[in-house]
């Protein structure tokens, strides 16, 4: 008797063309979000200069896209859960080449901080969404492969998005920064919408932490501003200090009283898991201030070009496509505390050789030793931080985690943007002296430096290897700069 076929197994394979397209959406829309990241920091010299703006603009310019993006990326994702991935994904590519389209067109510094808060917005939905669609369209047999496949072409963008950078700003202009973004959006949209199925979460439910996400960005907003405006001082300046302080307080009274809330009090009883979110706090704000500056002091100091400026950075996100899966196998055997020890150490020594970039600096003696440390500083560390991440919470909640550590990341490198131009004795007109600043950057990496050791520190004192020690996470290929990848819910959760 010939037993009954097995059903087919729920979703789509992905060898399937239709696999394969939505794959190149999920792509097309993560590259928007990654290649923003990495080249809008390349536009930076070329932005001031042609808006007549100060350093305090070019900080702004950086911050409202990561402020926004910090403060809704998780409400993006649970966005989608509940009223349909691709719907909302869509929404978040829309939303975010409109942002673009503005920045492109913006007539004044004031239009194009706005266009980046909105761009910010549309970051929040669609950078969660890319990898919900493959969690939730293709079949669970083919998702690790997707999410392999998914991040390592992201990789890809990423490595090469401060060189196209820094072509687009010497080329067309820095304009075409953000008006590459709309050719993407509009192949993107229609292949999403006649090829990638829809998906919800069915136990998604409650209502959504409206408030909680509000007390943050209007705490992160108010926090920023105080940083970049403290040279001013004044009863504004230390109104939204206060202001921001209070509304962080507020944030965290009302998320441990809401039965439903954005970032749950409880993922943090996991002491691990605090420990690698203080650790991320560290060298994500460290990173932050790193490349903002670091690619001014190249361009405004060293006189390279902007292509230049952006094919500097090459050798560090090269790095990271290339060894990062190599080290989070690593860190499976040894385990994660030696790495995220030592690879804080080598970035903070790869901050300190930058020192030796001044005036008429050899990329070949000065640049590029001190871009190939803090690469490996960087393979060493970020693979093993997102994986002790996943194995510190329960299997369920991983997605959570990786949603607040990420968030985590943004939300360091957006205060320090605001707060090392400060530390460092940066003034308004700082980037448009030579002198001014290189004397300031001079000060400025020292700051990482330390930050950096601190982490090292925070680290080889509370990180321990857990038991059992976590998998390696599905993206396996990890270039960001600004943030660990996001990561799917684990298989185990049934996602």
């Amino acid at each position: 008797m010939t037993s009954p076929a097995e059903p087919p197994e729920p979703g789509v394979p992905l060898a399937s063309a239709r696999g394969r397209w939505i794959l190149l959406t999920t792509v097309l829309g993560s590259s928007m979000a990654l290649l923003d990241s990495t080249v809008v920091n390349v536009a930076l010299p070329r932005i001031g200069q042609d808006l007549d703006a100060d350093l305090a603009v070019l900080q702004w310019t950086v911050n409202a896209y990561a402020l926004t993006l910090a403060g809704l990326i998780l409400v993006g994702g649970a966005l989608g859960d509940r009223f349909g991935r691709r719907r909302i994904f869509v929404v978040g590519v829309v939303w975010f080449a409109v942002g673009s389209l503005l920045c492109g067109i913006a007539p004044n510094a004031g239009v194009l901080i706005g266009a980046r808060a909105l761009q910010g917005v549309g970051g929040a939905l669609l950078t969660p969404g890319s990898l919900a669609l493959i969690q939730g369209s293709i079949r669970s047999g083919d998702r690790s492969r997707a999410v392999g496949l998914w991040s390592g072409l992201g990789g890809v963008g990423a490595a090469v998005g401060p060189f196209l950078g820094g072509w687009l700003v010497d080329g067309p202009g820095w304009r075409w920064v953000f008006l590459l973004n709309v050719p993407l959006a509009a192949l993107c949209v229609p292949v999403a919408l006649r090829h990638v199925p829809e998906s919800r979460d069915p136990d998604a439910r409650g209502r959504f932490d409206v408030l909680g996400a509000a007390l943050c960005a209007t705490s992160l907003a108010l926090i920023t501003y105080a940083l970049i405006e403290a040279q001013a001082a004044g009863a504004p300046v230390i109104a939204a200090a206060v202001g921001g302080v209070g509304l962080a307080v507020a944030f965290v009274y009302v998320e441990r009283r809401r039965p439903d809330p954005m970032v749950p009090p409880s993922i943090f009883t996991s002491r691990q898991f605090t420990a690698v979110n203080l650790v991320t706090l560290c060298v994500y704000a460290a990173f932050g201030g790193f490349f903002f500056l670091v690619v001014l002091q190249l361009q405004v100091v060293a006189g390279y070009s902007a292509l230049a400026a952006g094919a500097a950075l090459l050798p560090t996100t090269a790095l990271m496509l290339l060894l990062s899966a190599r080290s989070g196998q690593l860190a499976e055997r040894i385990g994660p505390r030696i790495p995220l020890t030592v690879g804080p150490l080598l970035c903070a020594a790869g901050t300190l050789l930058m020192l030796r970039v001044g005036p008429d600096a050899s990329y070949a003696a000065d640049v590029l030793p001190a871009m190939v440390v803090m690469g490996m500083g960087m393979v060493t560390l970020v693979a093993p931080l997102t994986a002790t991440v996943l194995a510190s919470v329960d299997p369920g909640r991983a997605g959570l985690a990786s949603g607040i550590n990420n968030a985590a990341a943004r939300v360091a490198g957006l205060l320090a943007v605001a707060a090392l131009p400060l530390l460092a004795g940066m003034g308004p007109e700082a980037y448009l002296s030579a002198v001014q600043f290189d004397a300031a950057f001079g000060r400025a990496m020292p700051w990482c430096a330390g930050v950096l050791v601190l982490g090292a520190a925070v680290a080889w004192t509370t990180v321990r290897t857990p038991e059992p020690w976590a998998p390696h996470p599905q993206c396996r290929t990890q270039c960001a700069m600004t943030a660990p990848p996001l990561e799917p819910p684990r298989e185990e959760s049934g996602a």
